[in-house]
């Protein structure tokens, strides 16, 4: 697996902006359903975390357009995972299961 080499300060930088984007108002009406963008569990609002569809370390960016509410379950499960690598990790559990 290739990955992007991305600074200290870019991650420090980036990290900084989801700090502020979680006391927005913005942030606050994306969790207000308490749905998981996931799993679509649903979750009291305040355990909801901020999720970067393209994590920080493979180039995304703290932006609200890369910026989604996930459970923890998720979120941890998820951890670096592109949303390709997602997909394809949920359609392994989901033929597991069967």
């Amino acid at each position: 697996m290739t990955w992007l080499e991305v600074s200290e300060e870019t991650l420090r930088r980036e990290r900084a902006k989801a700090r502020e984007l979680r006391g927005s108002q913005w942030w606050r009406n994306r969790i207000a359903s308490g749905i998981c963008h996931y799993c679509g569990a649903l979750v009291p609002p305040k355990e909801l975390t901020l999720d970067h569809i393209v994590p920080l370390v493979r180039g995304g960016r703290s932006s609200k357009g890369n910026c989604v509410p996930a459970c923890k379950t998720c979120n941890s499960a998820k951890q670096s995972l592109l949303p390709l690598e997602w997909e394809a990790h949920l359609e392994r559990l989901k033929r597991d299961q069967s």
